[in-house]
């Protein structure tokens, strides 16, 4: 059974993210940073190449669990996952190929 997990539903579990299969990659961020701002055209070129790919931002901040589990301290923190593991970690992204390279890392169909 698939989960669907969104920024608009409730903030998913670690073990909810360990649970999933498919290649997964988790924003961490908040919507007025301007990091995840500058971020946003870059991650979406990247993704467009990777359409499997689960997409999972989270709104990061104070006392929100999910983000202290990965560790989270800069935003955006993007963290590739690939049958419930981490295989890729960027920080603050400024260019579409590091993003892409960690997307090929997940995929699948690589």
């Amino acid at each position: 059974m698939e989960r669907h997990l969104s920024s608009s539903a409730a903030e998913p579990t670690r073990a909810e993210i360990e649970s999933l299969q498919e290649p997964l990659f988790i924003e961490f961020g908040a919507s007025w940073c301007g990091h995840c701002i500058a971020a946003q055209p870059l991650i979406a070129s990247a993704l467009g190449d990777h359409p499997r790919t689960r997409r999972i931002k989270i709104e990061d901040g104070p006392g929100r669990r999910l983000g202290r589990s990965f560790g989270v301290k800069l935003w955006p923190t993007l963290v590739f996952m690939r049958r419930g593991q981490e295989v890729a970690r960027l920080i603050r992204p400024t260019d579409r190929s590091a993003i892409a390279q960690a997307l090929t890392q997940i995929d699948d169909e690589s």
